[in-house]
């Protein structure tokens, strides 16, 4: 397309994108795409590229993009009431109808929904709702927040913590001296390769035993883990995994955050990854699919037992001191109400499960056999490629070859988006929830084509 402006150039100049090599950027050296559009699975660049996004953004367009259903009660919901706060009980029909929306659809045993903008910020609440919990019970040396490395939580200062990642810590002066980490449930990374999923998982069970031991059972609040770790490398738990973990966690009265901005709404081909697993948790993080990204939205939503010590609390001290200006912000709930309905009314939780399988089974018999692919694994719509050096032993790519990420490049120059995952040369795959088997299809082919071309 004819350009005669200078948008590239100002936005190398005026932009800090985040999760970027900086000086690349501003000196031109790393690629750069401006994106002007989307319908379905597919996003459009100013380039005139057409381009299939395996990875729904950032795990989060849920519904796929175009849909006017969401655009048009946004403008409405703007029209009629831009904003009003939540303070002091204030509300507007669209959140009061979301919290309705999103109890209804959640695990058994759910009472409110706090609501945020984002991830980060919602998991910084469940802390702060944690610790005054137990301050509350008269605990208030029950503090430390247990995380598990490669977890992702978030950027924030204590979600950057909770966050097991070394980019997130590096010179950031991270973790903070509450959060403490275990084990992650990674079964191809384990110790021992004699280890069946089930002894792993017992072996994980009892590593968070004992550093609870180490640390003091009445020094640990909470334990958070995302039903599936995600950024990590998204790797699915470990049979038995959550059936271990959890006695632990009861044992000692230690609650457990299930972080399901990745997996809540559908996207694992159930509503939500606890009830998938058969998770209990005490708080949920939500975010990305509650509005497929159409409008920012995150929540927070407490069990009755997390909520009668919060009730408590207030009739002892008075109002939570707790807020965000935008908490609640009526247009991202109008998004949310019409999102949760588009979910349903178009059969994307069945989709993810079903045409999510398809594309886990079809990349396994593309790419299972190749000598440098050391696991293929996924769940509904979520999937990895993990590469090796070496199949046998399990010999890992060095980490300067970046095999991933020149892998996700010819897969872009081939008209397919996936993603180079973190700490690993792993292919990560998030597609929309509506992927239609033939673009299943499409994405396979370009990843096949992607690795033969790099790896041979």
């Amino acid at each position: 397309m004819l350009k005669n402006d200078l948008l590239e150039q100002w936005d190398r100049d005026s932009f800090l994108h985040p999760s970027t090599h900086l000086g690349q950027f501003a000196r031109g050296e790393a690629p750069q795409r401006v994106v002007t559009g989307g319908d379905g699975v597919f996003i459009e660049d100013r380039e005139g590229n057409r381009l299939l996004d395996a990875f729904a953004g950032l795990y989060c367009v849920n519904v796929g993009y175009g849909r006017t259903e969401i655009a048009e009660a946004i403008a409405e919901q703007a029209r009629e009431l831009a904003y009003y706060h939540a303070y002091v009980g204030h509300g507007t029909e669209a959140s009061i109808t979301l919290s309705k929306m999103i109890l209804d659809r959640a695990p058994e045993g759910m009472s409110k929904v706090y609501f945020g903008l984002g991830g980060s910020d919602a998991n910084e609440t469940n802390i702060k709702l944690i610790w005054y919990y137990n301050n509350i019970r008269g605990l208030p040396g029950k503090k430390k927040i247990i995380s598990r490395w490669r977890g992702y939580h978030g950027s924030g200062l204590m979600t950057g913590s909770l966050t097991g990642l070394d980019l997130f810590h590096k010179k950031f002066d991270l973790p903070l001296a509450q959060v403490i980490h275990t084990e992650a449930p990674y079964y191809f990374r384990r110790p021992d390769l004699d280890m069946s999923e089930e002894a792993f998982s017992a072996w994980c069970a009892a590593e968070l035993e004992q550093l609870i031991e180490r640390e003091g059972p009445d020094t640990i609040a909470a334990f958070i883990g995302e039903p599936l770790l995600g950024t990590g490398g998204i790797v699915p738990p470990p049979a038995g995994y959550w059936e271990a973990i959890q006695p632990v966690l009861e044992k000692h009265d230690i609650l457990l955050v299930a972080d399901e901005v990745v997996t809540g709404f559908g996207r694992l081909g159930s509503m939500f990854g606890s009830d998938h697993y058969r998770i209990r948790p005490d708080i949920i993080t939500i975010a990305k699919g509650l509005t497929s990204a159409y409008a920012p939205l995150s929540g927070s939503i407490v069990s009755d037992k997390v909520w009668k010590v919060l009730e408590e609390g207030t009739d002892e001290n008075g109002p939570i001191g707790h807020g965000w200006t935008y908490s609640a912000h009526p247009i991202g709930a109008a998004a949310g109400v019409a999102n949760l309905k588009l979910i349903d009314d178009l059969g994307l939780v069945k989709n993810a499960g079903e045409t999510g399988g398809y594309f886990v089974n079809a990349m396994r018999a593309a790419l299972g056999d190749h000598p440098n692919v050391g696991d293929v694994r996924g769940e509904g719509m979520l999937c990895a490629v993990e590469l090796v050096e070496d199949k046998a032993d399990r010999v890992f790519m060095d980490p300067a070859k970046k095999a991933a990420a020149g892998i996700v490049g010819a897969m872009a120059a081939d008209g397919v988006i996936a993603r180079a995952m973190p700490q690993g040369d792993i292919i990560g795959f998030a597609p929309p929830l509506c992927l239609s088997r033939a673009e299943a299809d499409q994405i396979v082919a370009a990843t096949a084509r992607a690795v033969k071309a790099k790896l041979g």
